[in-house]
């Protein structure tokens, strides 16, 4: 599942030789929070696929960067579920699950979450390769960013900030259009990216609901009011 933004997503794969298998997938952007569509959504994808959660022997998450809210919520969510089943969970970057609603595009994709305050959360991917760390930058140290590493390639956006990102570059070279299908959050990308990142494991020990934890990228608005209001009682 991802709540990592306005678009809640969930889907229900399989995985063989031939790769991750789509069986459902279910994505909404409307105005009901997460919390309150995000376990009818999974509960009418087991049901429509004759399945229930102990059939399910893996559980997947984007764990972030993101909305903090909607993080904290789909983090929780999917430790309940795997707890409750006693089944291993892997969260992933929103990024890197992002990155793979654009596999096979020629270029580099570049996943990008609104952050606010003229900032993005991004990283930079090319044939499936992560080029970066996941980054919370602003959108003029992006464009460095790119300046350095695009080399005349394509570039292709996706993510929530899309459109803010692309209202920005509106006069940069090599720019693309992303199809509108591609550039909210997919779970079934979610999926394929947790699924890799399982089975790369040596030790799978790890993916247990006690470990799985958000990763913000930067402290919430909270930590920080607290931190400016201890500086300044100094």
């Amino acid at each position: 599942m991802d709540s990592s933004a306005k678009t809640a997503s969930c889907a229900l794969a399989s995985a063989d030789d031939d790769g991750v298998k789509l069986l459902g997938l279910s994505t909404v952007d409307g105005i009901l929070t997460h919390s309150e569509t995000l376990l009818p959504m999974v509960e009418q994808l087991l049901a429509n696929t004759s399945l229930g959660f102990d059939d399910v022997d893996l559980f997947a998450v984007s764990s972030g960067p993101g909305s903090f809210t909607g993080v904290r919520i789909g983090v929780a969510t999917l430790k309940g579920m795997a707890f409750c089943t006693n089944k291993p969970c892997v969260g992933v970057s929103t990024l890197a699950a992002l990155s793979r609603n654009l596999e096979g595009f020629d270029g580099l994709v570049v996943p990008v979450m609104d952050a606010r305050r003229n900032q993005v959360y991004t990283a930079i991917f090319a044939g499936g390769k992560r080029l970066c760390d996941d980054m919370l930058i602003t959108l003029d140290e992006l464009k460095a960013k790119l300046d350095e590493v695009s080399d005349g390639r394509d570039i292709y956006f996706c993510g929530d900030g899309y459109s803010l990102t692309r209202k920005y570059f509106m006069n940069y070279d090599k720019i693309s259009d992303t199809p509108a299908l591609l550039r909210p959050q997919n779970a079934f990308s979610v999926a394929a990216e947790a699924f890799a990142v399982y089975q790369a494991a040596e030790d799978k020990s790890v993916f247990t609901d006690r470990a799985l934890s958000p990763g913000y990228l930067r402290a919430s608005q909270a930590e920080r009011e607290r931190a400016e209001r201890l500086k300044n009682e100094q």
